[in-house]
């Protein structure tokens, strides 16, 4: 059977979530639980599912995609600060010298597998220019493009992402529920042995601590089956996928993307960025060798004036009142990478490679087990 389609936030299949599964997290969501409860963030994705059987490099199966994060959405184009940091640099993420040498991120984020960044960069390019040139800060453009690695179930020598699924990601982007597991750049990725992909939470400060909303959106590929922990219960001593290919060396990767409202600087985001690594931390990651861990945290509280002024007013939140967020930072990764895994179905690639997903009733019982 072949699919290629792209598929926005907005999409009809929408998997099962882990708090639906009764798995506790600390911690108070926003609405949806997405990091479309910070204002003005869209997501879009566009998925590639194509062909089945022996891997003919260039024609697949392809098991692959691009995921769109838009600060502020379509129409506005405006920069916001952001802050970037690597905690393993054995990936990609384009843009990121800019980001910090400025601390402003003026196009939107792209997701997608590491042969496919080259493509996605051009195609944001081009986007922008199509449709938003005259509000371009500089006559350039520096993507942030971001990557993980899909080879184990995707024939990702054959190229088959193209400027279209980048255009469709974008064009698809929208506020809502976000599709999470096999959709956009994480159709094909792994983690903890388990069928990863796209995750998100979020989080909504009470009044005293100023109110504001964090949101996540993760790429998993990531981690090794041994290590998985959720919500403290160290389930990959307890449960392992069908295949051991994952259990002697770290072969994934993660992105993780972390928007708010709150008024924060450039120096602030980055601090925000480093806190990304406790939530991943606490589903069992060691960030191995061969795991490209990059993060990016991004504000959309203040806006750039419309008008040339050599001085801009902004607003930032003192540092001492930082804490809250970055209490909510660790508890909505880790959230977000949990609902990536009970997001995502079990699929079946290249030569008939299979990942199993995690299955929901063993997981429940191993929870129950630990009195979680």
């Amino acid at each position: 059977m072949s699919v290629a389609m792209p598929i926005g936030s907005h999409h009809k299949v929408l998997k099962a979530r882990a708090r639906e599964l009764g798995i506790p997290f600390d911690g108070d969501p926003g609405p949806l639980n997405a990091i479309t409860d910070v204002a003005g963030v869209r997501v879009g994705h566009a998925t590639i599912i194509r062909g089945e059987g022996k891997l003919i490099v260039g024609r697949g199966p392809v098991r692959t995609g691009v995921t769109a994060i838009l600060p502020r959405g379509a129409r506005d184009g405006s920069p916001v600060f952001a802050g970037y940091f690597s905690l393993n640099g054995n990936g990609e993420m384009t843009g990121t010298a800019w980001v910090e040498e400025s601390g402003w991120l003026t196009t939107p984020i792209m997701i997608t597998n590491t042969h496919s960044v080259g493509v996605v960069r051009d195609a944001v390019i081009a986007w922008q220019v199509r449709h938003r040139k005259r509000r371009m800060l500089q006559p350039w453009s520096l993507p942030v493009v971001a990557e993980t690695y899909d080879g184990l179930l995707n024939d990702i020598h054959g190229f088959h992402v193209t400027a279209k699924h980048a255009w469709a990601a974008l064009a698809s982007a929208r506020g809502g529920r976000v599709a999470e597991g096999c959709v956009g750049g994480g159709t094909g990725m792994i983690g903890y042995g388990w069928k990863g992909g796209i995750g998100t939470a979020s989080r909504r400060l009470d009044r005293k601590a100023g109110g504001y909303t964090l949101g996540i959106l993760v790429q998993l590929n990531c981690g090794r089956p041994h290590e998985l922990r959720i919500a403290g219960v160290p389930v990959g001593e307890e449960l392992r996928p069908g295949h051991d290919q994952f259990s002697t060396q770290e072969l994934g990767s993660i992105i993780i993307v972390a928007a708010t409202d709150a008024p924060l600087m450039p120096h602030q985001l980055k601090r925000i960025a480093r806190r990304l690594t406790m939530g991943l931390a606490r589903t069992g990651s060691v960030s191995g060798n061969g795991s490209g861990d990059l993060f990016i945290a991004l504000s959309t509280a203040n806006h750039a004036s419309r008008r040339r002024f050599d001085v801009e007013s902004v607003k930032m939140l003192r540092n001492s009142r930082m804490d809250p967020l970055f209490t909510a930072v660790v508890q909505a990764t880790e959230e977000a990478i949990v609902n990536a895994l009970v997001a995502a179905r079990t699929m079946v690639g290249i030569n008939g490679y299979r990942v199993e997903a995690l299955p929901h009733a063993r997981l429940a019982e191993v929870m129950r087990k630990y009195g979680r």
